[in-house]
């Protein structure tokens, strides 16, 4: 399961998962995006299908990790990757709208996604989340304060579900994304010029991602190749978490 999965690093997981042999099922807002890329993934020879869900609503999520279970038989590995950004102003200007939709898309998001995955997976065989954080879960960024603090609360809730299911076969880690060239960034971008240079300068590489760069570290730690990894974040950011 992928969400955020109609473009950028969730669509670049979501063809990387399918090209290792997962069925994947795709989960994001756009159905129109969802069910291109479902085609694209099923002409290719794998095998996906598509959930439209806002990962803000429990009900939603619930749904389409019913899909998931309804069309592939359970669900072993998640990657929780939809989120939501603007670009940095000063915490007292950030209206209650904006900080109420950050914050339910980046960390209430990945709660409901863990909530309706965890026990589907403790009913079959365990299984392994993956959560997308930032490098604005460990130190503030230039991203808005409504971010920054969402994405240090999902490194949090990581860490504490890795320790309550670590016996029970389901591990949970986090990726410290870097600055990655998505839609979402190009909208940041768009509206705040002078950020690039900034998102540069803070990468030892001094260049952005490509989404398949995050995706191949989400694809890792999904599969049992990582089978000794859990409750940790991992810096997926050109060197940016080291300076």
């Amino acid at each position: 399961m992928v969400t955020g999965a109609s473009s950028g690093i969730g669509a670049a997981a979501a063809r990387l998962f399918a090209a290792e042999g997962a069925a994947v099922l795709l989960v994001a807002r756009r159905k129109e995006r969802l069910d291109a890329l479902v085609d694209e993934i099923r002409a290719a020879g794998g095998r996906a299908a598509a959930a439209v869900a806002d990962v803000a609503s429990s009900a939603e999520v619930e749904r389409a990790v019913a899909i998931a279970v309804e069309t592939f038989g359970g669900l072993h590995a998640a990657f929780n990757n939809a989120g939501y950004a603007t670009a940095g102003v000063p915490l007292h200007e950030i209206d209650d709208e904006t900080y109420e939709r950050t914050v339910d898309v980046n960390l209430r998001g990945v709660w409901n996604c863990m909530r309706h995955q965890v026990p589907v997976m403790l009913a079959g065989s365990g299984g392994s989340i993956v959560n997308t954080s930032s490098v604005a879960g460990l130190k503030a960024t230039g991203a808005s304060a409504a971010y920054v603090a969402a994405k240090h609360a999902v490194i949090g809730v990581t860490k504490a579900a890795a320790l309550d299911y670590a016996r029970q076969g389901i591990r949970v880690n986090a990726l410290v994304v870097g600055a990655t060239r998505t839609e979402m960034m190009d909208g940041v971008l768009d509206a705040h010029p002078a950020l690039e240079e900034v998102f540069l300068a803070d990468s030892m590489q001094h260049r952005m991602s490509a989404p398949d760069e995050v995706a191949q570290a989400a694809a890792w730690l999904c599969s049992d190749r990582s089978s000794f990894v859990t409750g940790t974040a991992m810096a997926v950011d050109g060197g940016s978490t080291a300076l």
